[in-house]
């Protein structure tokens, strides 16, 4: 009976469908956007975090971020496009570059950076949560920030929160600060070119779209220098933890499998394995299994036949006898067949 692997699901190393994968990243995105907003933490102590980490920065003179936002709030032509940048291709490119992966990459590249990139998402909402941090733009005058975003939104769908359509800030969590997500997805993205990119124009944009990034999140005023520093440090602790979650989710899957598929399994692989009350015969194969039974019982009946002939045959060569002069000796049957003519 042939054997064959069950199409109730895929196998492990074969490569995702989509519209398994589509669902999950959908759930995965809309989590991180409500995660957004149940993170919302009192204003006065997001906004005490915010000055700690630039007080932090200017006694170490790493706050990259002022003199970046100065130039963006005074050359309009630098100031646009990056909050061009800031508020599509976080959202685009991202998506684009895991469908990519998805359809030209092995399997199991996918499956290591499309996880990866899960983990380090829930690591960052981790951060909103325990940390709700005051960007830049939303701190006093005095500290001489500027929020771009609100400079130059009549050039673009965004309105005065952020990177939120006009009209929906109050659907997203202007406290989400530290770490910066925007930095951390662009770097995953700048490591998945550079690794499975071929032509030397992605290598480039490996490099460059990481550190652009970066430097759009400071001059905006939407990020510190150190929530950059802390999103790389998500997706890099994100990339430690994505070995043993794809383990764990292997385990899952293995125990959730359904028991005739492991049998099958079990088959296809040389294993034997016991037939349940639940295995299927075809109509065809119940049709070639009597015939099988009946060919099999001819040939005995043939071979018994053959076997007797023989047998005969023997029985009436040895009622002849042979004579001193080599001649045949007739039979006791013979010489009575004789006597009667």
């Amino acid at each position: 009976m042939p054997h064959t692997v069950p199409r109730a699901g895929a196998a492990q190393g074969s490569r995702p469908r989509w519209w398994t994968e589509l669902p999950l990243i959908a759930v995965v995105y809309a989590a991180y956007s409500a995660g957004r907003l149940l993170a919302r933490g009192d204003v006065s102590t997001a906004v005490d975090h915010g000055l700690a980490i630039l007080h932090f920065e200017q006694r170490l003179n790493i706050d990259f971020e002022s003199p970046l936002n100065d130039i963006f709030t005074a050359h309009a032509a630098i100031g646009i496009p990056a909050d061009f940048a800031y508020a599509s291709l976080h959202y685009v490119l991202t998506p684009a570059i895991l469908m990519w992966l998805w359809k030209r990459r092995k399997a199991s590249d996918y499956r290591f950076l499309r996880t990866w990139l899960l983990v380090s998402t829930i690591i960052g909402l981790i951060g909103f949560t325990l940390l709700p941090t005051c960007p830049p733009r939303l701190l006093e005058a005095s500290h001489g920030f500027v929020d771009t975003m609100a400079q130059y939104g009549s050039y673009g769908w965004w309105g005065g929160d952020a990177s939120a359509p006009r009209g929906l800030g109050g659907l997203t969590n202007q406290y989400a600060a530290m770490p910066s997500l925007h930095v951390g997805w662009a770097l995953w993205c700048g490591i998945a070119l550079w690794r499975h990119g071929r032509s030397v124009w992605t290598k480039i944009g490996a490099v460059g779209y990481p550190l652009a990034i970066t430097i759009v999140v400071m001059g905006t005023a939407n990020h510190y220098f150190l929530d950059a520093a802390a999103g790389a440090a998500a997706m890099g602790l994100g990339a430690l933890l994505t070995g043993p979650a794809l383990r764990l989710a292997d385990t899952v899957r293995t125990r959730l499998r359904p028991a005739r598929e492991t049998a099958t399994a079990a088959r296809t692989a040389g294993v034997p394995a016991n037939v349940g009350d639940k295995c299927e015969t075809s109509p065809r194969e119940r049709e070639r299994i009597p015939r099988q039974q009946g060919g099999g019982a001819d040939r005995r009946r043939k071979d018994g036949a053959a076997d007797d002939g023989g047998r005969g045959a023997g029985a009436g060569a040895g009622g002849r006898s042979t004579t001193a002069t080599g001649g045949t000796a007739p039979a006791a049957g013979d010489g009575a067949a004789a006597a009667a003519r």
